[in-house]
């Protein structure tokens, strides 16, 4: 690999870990009201569904930039889709969090918004340790939204990895080609 390539990997990785440390503050920043009136949770309600449409759009977007992209820097691709897999973890654990401590009876096991954050990399993962789970009928339909968003998020990875992989073989080929 070239210096400017390098250097092209490193500024993208940087970004990707700066994007994650902003994710994180915005994660724990975030104000999370303890006022339990019905405007309030008509308020709640409307800002997780904003924030689905923003998810969707986000997600839609990203899709279209990888079927469109099948020639453009692999690197470059993973990036943008760690960018989604922030948001959708983010929102998420939001989610996940406000359910616990505003809606009772629906989660079991979070108390505090790491505890959140863990159900969520946990349920996105697909390990399931059985200590944090979804009780109530709400939360559980959130938990099956955010898997159909996981399964569609790990197979845009694998898309960009097998793709990776299947360009460095060729690569190799070539190079072996070249040398005989």
């Amino acid at each position: 690999m070239a210096a400017g390539p390098r250097i092209r990997a490193l500024g993208r990785w940087t970004h990707s870990a700066a994007l994650l440390v902003s994710a994180i503050v915005v994660y724990y920043a975030v104000p999370m009201t303890t006022d339990e009136s019905t405007t309030a949770l008509v308020i709640r309600l409307f800002v997780f569904g904003g924030g689905m449409l923003a998810l969707i759009a986000l997600t839609a977007f990203q899709i279209r930039r990888q079927l469109r992209a099948s020639a453009r820097d692999t690197g470059e691709r993973l990036a943008n889709i760690m960018i989604v897999l922030y948001a959708v973890v983010v929102f998420f654990s939001l989610t996940y969090y406000g359910l616990a401590t505003r809606a009772e009876g629906q989660m079991d096991g979070i108390a505090t918004r790491t505890d959140a954050l863990y159900y969520t990399v946990v349920t996105l993962g697909t390990v399931g340790y059985g200590d944090v789970h979804a009780v109530g009928q709400m939360a559980r339909i959130v938990t099956t939204v955010q898997i159909f968003f996981d399964l569609i998020i790990v197979g845009l990875l694998a898309s960009v990895a097998t793709q990776q992989v299947q360009k460095m073989s060729r690569q190799r080929l070539a190079e072996g080609d070249e040398k005989r």
